[in-house]
């Protein structure tokens, strides 16, 4: 199912985001190459677990998945997806966000966000985009306050992991009004 959002292919100057598909499972299996580095976030630790991570997300309507490309490479280096998508509301969320530890650190994170975040607050008329992490990640909680986002607080129990527990999920986001200032300081970090 194509969203309000689409599915477009969007391109920086280090990565391009294109939409995942299918026989991107060996390349996303390998991008998970320090395992200890995705204490948090549940990511496929092989091909199989690859091929099925990505049909479920190409199958859900709610989201669309994309394969984060290097450009100095052309190598899959990654995910990242819109996901609990709300047309009405013209918000959705960006997260299932994941990348080799080879590229963590570097541009690559900025742009991608900088072009999911100029896709939909300027071409697509989004209004608010929020995201949500385990409220134990710090690293990935200070990766998303440095994009110009607002924490709105704690989610209790609000997702099932996959070990039987309950996870409490930090909230943050951005607005529309927020987006020219977040845009500046993430062209800024790019550069």
């Amino acid at each position: 199912m194509t969203s309000w959002l689409g599915s477009p292919t969007l391109s920086g100057s280090h990565i391009r985001l294109r939409p995942l598909r299918a026989g991107d499972a060996d390349a996303l299996a390998a991008a998970v190459d320090e395992k200890d580095a995705f204490r948090w976030t549940s990511v496929p630790g092989d091909a199989a677990a690859a091929g099925a991570y990505i049909a479920t997300a190409i199958d859900d309507p709610h989201r669309v998945a994309f394969a984060v490309i290097d450009l100095r490479d052309d190598a899959v280096v990654g995910t990242t997806s819109y996901y609990d998508i709300d047309f009405a509301h013209r918000a959705a969320a960006i997260g299932y966000t994941f990348y080799s530890k080879r590229v963590q650190g570097t541009a690559v994170n900025p742009e991608a966000k900088l072009l999911l975040l100029q896709h939909a607050f300027e071409a697509s008329g989004a209004v608010r985009i929020v995201w949500h992490t385990d409220e134990r990640n710090a690293q990935s909680r200070a990766a998303i306050l440095k994009l110009g986002t607002t924490f709105e607080g704690l989610l209790r129990k609000h997702r099932l992991l996959p070990d039987g527990t309950w996870r409490t999920t930090a909230q943050y986001a951005m607005t529309d009004d927020d987006w020219p200032a977040s845009r500046a300081r993430l062209r800024a970090r790019i550069a």
